[in-house]
């Protein structure tokens, strides 16, 4: 039992012309009949986890289910693990163990039993500042990365986001990534629905349904949209171009080249293309630039929606320009990694969030990323950011994706490596591709060795994974 009107955090501030379209199950969802689910679905939270301490997991397939169960959790007073449907068993296992979670919403495949229900369960809605959302950034399959946020760092993040990017474009909204997924669930779903705008959900389309992407654009009125590079490089070689442009365009989660950039602006016919900057630890984008603003430059991502950015220096210093390591103040920076005390601290700078991310910042304020700390390649001393690697050789006309990695080398420690994968029909002429680059780049960057692959290896969030990806592709006699 519970007071006759029930809370639902979040929810409740959003606007009575907030709706969701399930584009799968064709049917649309009022406000109204979204919140009377939400408030059901909590009663049941409730009496399944009545008496136990812990939060739930969050795994619905249906993306409208997915939702529905993420708002009553917190209507139940209860943190939401938001993972991957699809998980294996031993997945399932390895979130329950590592979070504590006492129920599991969604297809269980790992024997886990959830309680049984009471019949007299009392709840309270959750608080601003306890535990509302975790989020899983590395395996599963391993030990999880478990990324906490609170329901106020979450409002926080939204409300930054509409501020930035006006009500307008937010009208028609249509989400084609994970929930599980911080980029899909609060920057493709929280923040058009707390707009007041029609959320249509598409998540996770697959090979043959990205054909039908522009025709949806047309369809659904589509003024907003946002995925990361590789859906929209699928999707412009599967799908025909919409006849009307969305208002605007996010693309993010990944290294974007300023080709890249283009051509997606072209197809989908508006300028007005932003690359953003975020990561789940700072609750989805953190900010973003435009085309025009980029000037010509690979990584630009302008200034922040809210807060503050630094560089941290190779001298340990904390500076307002220059290069470094991009380091950012925000308030919908993330509470703590999950029973994970050692990395939280490693995470923090005094108040400076550590992104990991290498950057250069402009006295204005503008930023531009030039790669990952973890993934720059040693030569001898002489360091080489593999996202430069990977923008420059997807410039090449035969290549549609690249992913550099370092490879050992007994003279130098490490040299440039590269996966590839060719575009349709075109021949591996690999001499001619080290060619191309050694006109464009200085001799140490690059690539040594090319691996021709079918596909580059993902992550369940559609993200490059570089040691992954280095596995696969020394796992096969490499070309020369």
């Amino acid at each position: 039992m519970t007071d006759s009107v029930v809370a639902v955090p979040l929810f409740d501030a959003f606007p009575q012309s907030a709706r969701v379209v399930d584009i799968r199950g064709e049917r649309s969802v009022e406000r109204e009949a979204l919140r009377e689910m939400i408030t059901g679905a909590a009663a049941r939270i409730a009496a399944q986890t009545d008496g136990r301490d812990g939060p739930v997991v969050v795994a619905e397939a249906d993306s409208v289910e997915m939702l529905t169960m993420i708002f009553a959790a917190w209507a139940a007073g209860r943190c939401a693990i938001v993972v991957n449907p699809g998980l294996s068993a031993e997945e399932q296992q390895n979130v329950l163990t590592y979070t504590g979670a006492v129920a599991w919403f969604g297809d269980i495949r790992c024997g886990f039993a959830n309680p049984s229900p009471s019949q007299e369960a009392r709840y309270r809605a959750l608080g601003p500042d306890r535990p509302a959302l975790i989020l899983m950034t590395s395996g599963t399959t391993g030990v999880p990365k478990g990324i906490v946020h609170s329901l106020r760092s979450l409002h926080a993040r939204v409300a930054l986001n509409i501020a930035h990017m006006g009500m307008g474009p937010l009208a028609h909204s249509l989400c084609v990534l994970p929930m599980h997924f911080g980029h899909g669930l609060i920057g493709n779903c929280l923040t058009p629905l707390a707009a007041g705008g029609t959320l249509c959900l598409w998540c996770g389309p697959g090979i043959t349904e990205v054909a039908a992407l522009g025709q949806w654009i047309d369809t659904h009125r589509i003024t907003f949209m946002s995925s990361v590079p590789s859906f929209w490089k699928l999707a412009m070689r599967m799908s025909s171009r919409p006849v009307s442009a969305p208002e605007r365009v996010h693309i993010g989660s990944a290294p974007l080249s300023v080709e890249h950039w283009q051509a997606v602006a072209e197809w989908v016919g508006t300028d007005n293309v932003f690359n953003m900057y975020g990561m789940t630890e700072t609750a989805n984008w953190m900010g973003g630039g435009t085309l025009a603003a980029a000037g010509g430059r690979d990584g630009y991502v302008g200034n922040i929606w809210g807060g503050r950015y630094a560089v941290l220096g190779e001298d340990g210093r904390v500076g307002g320009a220059g290069k470094g390591e991009v380091l950012v103040q925000s308030p919908s920076t993330m509470q703590i990694y999950l029973n994970a005390p050692d990395k939280t601290a490693e995470a923090f700078v005094g108040d400076w969030f550590r992104t990991g991310d290498i950057g250069v910042l402009e006295e204005s304020g503008e930023l531009t990323l030039v790669g990952r700390i973890k993934s720059e390649i040693n030569r001898a001393g002489i360091k080489i950011q593999a996202e430069e690697i990977d923008m420059l050789l997807e410039r090449h006309p035969a290549i549609d994706e690249a992913c550099a990695f370092g490879i050992d080398d007994p003279a130098s420690g490490e040299v440039v490596a590269a996966a590839i994968v060719l575009t349709t029909n075109a021949a591996a002429d690999l001499e001619e591709i080290r060619q191309w680059c050694r006109e464009r780049v200085r001799s140490e960057a690059v690539p040594a060795v090319l691996y021709p692959l079918e596909e580059i290896p993902r992550n369940d969030r559609g993200k490059i994974v570089r040691s992954k990806v280095r596995a696969v592709a020394q796992g096969q006699e490499p070309s020369s």
